[in-house]
């Protein structure tokens, strides 16, 4: 005898249906919830009738019985794709992998070579079967509905447009129409069973508010500063640059470049034009998208300063959500976790890999806070450093953005790569508009350093001659291709001073320890003691330091310019010097050698003549560098066209993290946090606390560590030193396993 309600959830420990939530008033709640985040990109029909149907398959009875046992999985998400195919079986089909995939992900068409999920046609198939028996349990208001129209973006006789591309334009529409159907599912699942957590979700206050606040922090900024020091050029270029930003940002959302050399005050100015430019026009939020780990902390930490730190929420695996909750409280760490499932708040700051993997992605967790994109102003943080691999898949979802779901794009970067339109490059982002008119004059305004230029084709530098030179200098920094160039380097310096002024970062230390290196750093300098740093490139974009002599090895141009940043950075000496060096070794094959290789071309038409403050020679540097390059390497571009959605996220990743393995060493609290671990067992929380105090190395590495019995798996896929092989993390160099790790003996017997 069927059931006379039926229903979607139970509460935990309660056996009474009477307070379970109804299947109907679950079904209903997601179609509006999904309808309202579908309205951002035309999708708002859409959306209802994924909602409306993405449970249907909860009206078996044998998941009512389930509900109440609790013993047998049971199918139930793919009964609503079978039903959009019944009603449409050309338009269905779009439905179908929102709805088969609010579970499992977003699956291929047909074939796969990832399972799960099974290809969507499969399930479909198998699901046919099930779908008939409850088609007459469905209430009207439910099964009487027809497919919609698609909206006129994706229609091709309306737009003109290429099958293909609009394949691609459909691709990543229904990645948006997944993300809104499974955010709502989840939220109202949130809501009924954890009314708790719901009631700490915010979105935060106006655009107008915030900005008001960011104009306060800048007022109070320059009102500390002596007449001696608002005179000075570079704060002088600094306002003008913010000035431009201001005036720029009352234009319709579009695409926007923010050419500004290090040091010119970018990170302010480009949150105060994009909170600017979301109040003009009516955009939901900023989201600020930056390639490096090592200064997300350090620019996350300027905007909460500023926002107030309920209104930032940092998303990257460096964030430690012990610290925060430590310094700001539990809720509001409570506040940022949820934020960071949906993307729901003011101010988003997150990693090149975060937001790119997600818009590839198919995984429901990662594509769960993708119609938040939509209307919110993007700030592309050293765009610069978007992999030439992925560019055309890259640039195509940016003009999208751009074109059909309300966003504006920011291009924020001192060495502007060649990424617009153009002929040859129809790939390119249209219609790019410029923040600062004449970057030319604004370089030329904030030039603090001068190049001396290598010999493109003499004979390296030997790292003990190297070595002799940088002890001659105070304070200098050098940045070198490898971690083990920088240990060398900095052992060879070591051995001709006595002060122990020679510091060392790279990879090999855990974040936790290069932030506290970092702050070492600035206190030397601020302080006027000696300073020398040997460094790996982590330390060019971004970083907060400021010498006044660099050395860099010979490398792509807009890497030389970013480690010239970390000279004479407040402008305090007439200018600084930039010395570039033929290093022993050469920098890791693939992009980083190729634009070695561009540079090298450069120096031996232009020779020392070779000017990186005029910004017309990037043009001309990225042209060349890109025309070497595969632009989509991968091919993720026929694979959306195919709508083959597993492939596409098996393809797209930015980091290839097949040949390196994380292991979390002993620095600071990382012993304690693991201590806890194995007492309370798996925490995300604690998982992500321990994110800082890891230290990726060659699967080979791994493997000599695993063979002499230096690793523990703590928990299953996290793994750290063993006590006796602790001292292989050092506190200068970080992890250094070295051809055959060595254990300490009397750690080994304690």
């Amino acid at each position: 005898m069927q059931p006379e309600t039926y229903y979607a959830h139970t509460l935990e420990g309660d056996p009474d249906p009477a307070h379970w939530q109804t299947l109907q008033s679950h079904l209903t709640a997601v179609a509006e919830k999904a309808a309202e985040f579908g309205q951002a990109f035309c999708a708002d029909d859409w959306a209802y009738i994924a909602g409306l149907w993405h449970d249907i398959g909860k009206y078996r009875p044998e998941f009512q019985q389930r509900l109440r046992d609790g013993q047998t999985a049971v199918e139930h998400s793919g009964l609503g794709g079978a039903l959009a195919m019944r009603r449409n079986k050309e338009l269905g089909v779009l439905l179908a992998f929102a709805i088969a995939g609010h579970h499992t992900g977003l699956a291929n068409p047909t074939s796969s070579d990832t399972r799960p999920p099974t290809p969507l046609l499969e399930r479909i198939k198998s699901n046919n079967l099930l779908l008939d028996p409850i088609l007459s349990l469905l209430p009207p208001e439910i099964y009487n509905c027809d497919v919609p129209s698609l909206p006129d973006f994706l229609r091709l006789a309306e737009t003109g447009a290429s099958t293909k591309k609009m394949l691609r334009h459909t691709e990543l529409w229904i990645r948006f129409l997944f993300s809104a159907l499974i955010d709502a599912d989840r939220l109202d699942a949130e809501a009924f069973n954890h009314p708790e957590r719901a009631a700490l979700r915010e979105s935060g206050p106006p655009m107008a508010i915030l900005r008001e606040q960011l104009d306060g922090c800048i007022e109070q900024k320059v009102a500390g500063l002596s007449s001696d020091e608002r005179s000075h050029p570079v704060n002088q270029a600094r306002a003008d640059v913010l000035a431009a930003c201001r005036q720029a940002a009352t234009e319709a959302p579009g695409c926007f470049s923010l050419t500004v050399p290090t040091g010119g005050g970018k990170t302010l100015s480009a949150m105060s034009f994009a909170l600017r430019h979301a109040e003009a026009n009516d955009l939901r939020r900023v989201i600020v998208v930056i390639p490096y780990t090592s200064i997300i902390e350090q620019n996350a930490g300027v905007y909460r300063d500023a926002l107030g730190p309920k209104n930032v929420v940092e998303h990257h695996s460096n964030f430690d959500p012990l610290k925060q909750s430590n310094e700001q409280g539990e809720e509001v760490t409570e506040r940022h976790q949820l934020a960071c499932e949906n993307w729901d708040a003011p101010v988003i700051v997150t990693t090149s890999v975060q937001f790119f993997e997600s818009l590839f992605s198919n995984r429901t967790s990662q594509c769960r806070k993708l119609h938040n994109i939509c209307r919110s102003v993007i700030i592309l943080d050293e765009v610069q450093t978007v992999p030439p691999a992925y560019l055309l898949s890259i640039l195509d979802v940016l003009n999208e953005l751009v074109s059909n779901y309300g966003c504006s794009v920011v291009l924020s970067t001192a060495t502007p790569p060649a990424l617009s339109e153009r002929q040859r490059f129809e790939e390119g982002l249209h219609d790019v508009r410029p923040i600062i008119s004449n970057p030319g004059d604004l370089a030329t305004r904030l030039k603090r350093v001068e190049y001396d230029w290598c010999d493109p084709d003499a004979p390296a530098a030997e790292w003990e001659d190297l070595a002799a030179e940088l002890a001659a200098h105070r304070q200098v920094l050098t940045v070198v291709h490898r971690r083990d160039d920088a240990r060398s380097l900095a052992k060879a310096v070591d051995e001709r001073v006595e002060d122990g002024s020679v510091l060392h970062l790279s990879a090999l230390m855990c974040p936790a320890h290069r932030t506290d290196v970092l702050g070492r750093i600035n206190s030397m300098l601020i302080a006027n003691e000696p300073c020398r740093v040997v460094s790996t490139q982590l330390v060019e974009a971004g970083v907060d330091i400021d010498f006044p002599v660099v050395y860099r090895a010979l490398a792509g141009l807009a890497s030389i310019v970013q480690a010239a940043g970390r000279c004479n950075r407040e402008g305090r000496l007439k200018q600084g010097q930039v010395v570039v060096f033929r290093a022993p070794t050469a920098p890791p094959a693939g992009t980083l050698r190729t634009a070695m290789t561009v540079t090298e071309s450069l120096l031996r038409e232009k020779g020392k003549a070779l000017n990186p403050d005029d910004v017309d020679l990037f043009e001309e540097y990225f042209r060349a560098f890109y025309f070497t390059q595969a632009k989509d390497a991968r091919d993720i571009q026929p694979e959306r066209e195919q709508l083959n959605f597993a492939n596409v996220a098996k393809k797209f990743k930015m980091i290839e993290d097949h040949f390196s393995r994380p292991v979390v060493v002993p620095y600071d609290g990382a012993k304690e946090i693991l201590d806890k671990l194995r007492r309370d067992g798996p925490n995300r929380d604690l998982f992500r606390a321990l994110q800082r105090y890891q230290v990726s190395i060659h699967e080979n590495a791994f493997a000599k560590l695993d063979q002499a019995g230096g690793l523990e798996q703590v928990v299953e896929g996290l793994w750290t030193l063993t006590p006796g092989f602790e001292r292989n993390y050092d506190e200068r160099f970080g992890l250094v396993v070295g051809d055959e790790p060595t254990a300490d003996p009397v750690a080994l017997v304690k």
